[in-house]
């Protein structure tokens, strides 16, 4: 997170400043139906940010098609932009990945992914927003 400062917003807030889709996959946890999202088959260069605060969570150098219908990644940025946390819903135990600037939903981290990390970040496209590389 490099010292930056965390974003704090009501409901309200962020309601008012987010597209409908991404307040409910972001804000509420929701998610998207795979194959669905913008990014999935996104392959160009540059980096992954958080569709609520804009901070920088993911490089294209490091997504993969994990062929599970969401964008995949075996690492953020840094490891301190996302922060981890059990989510026992639907009647699973998974590890939910948030942003660690806004607390914003970004997905699931699973240890199915490939090396180096042997993880992957499954992500919602509705929780991202993209910069291409100049």
């Amino acid at each position: 997170m490099s010292g930056e400062q965390k974003v704090e917003r009501t409901e309200q807030e962020w309601r008012q400043r987010l597209p409908e889709e991404v307040f409910r996959v972001a804000r509420l946890g929701g998610t998207e139906p795979p194959f669905s999202g913008k990014y999935y088959h996104h392959d160009a260069p540059g980096s992954y940010q958080c569709a609520c605060c804009g901070q920088s969570l993911f490089s294209s150098e490091h997504k993969y098609d994990s062929g599970t219908g969401w964008p995949s990644y075996f690492q953020p940025v840094d490891g301190a932009v996302v922060q981890e946390r059990v989510d026992q819903s639907h009647g699973m135990v998974r590890t939910e990945v948030l942003c660690a600037r806004c607390d914003a939903h970004l997905g699931h981290v699973f240890p199915d992914g490939p090396e180096p990390t042997g993880l992957r970040y499954c992500i919602n496209s509705a929780s991202l927003s993209f910069e291409p590389e100049e």
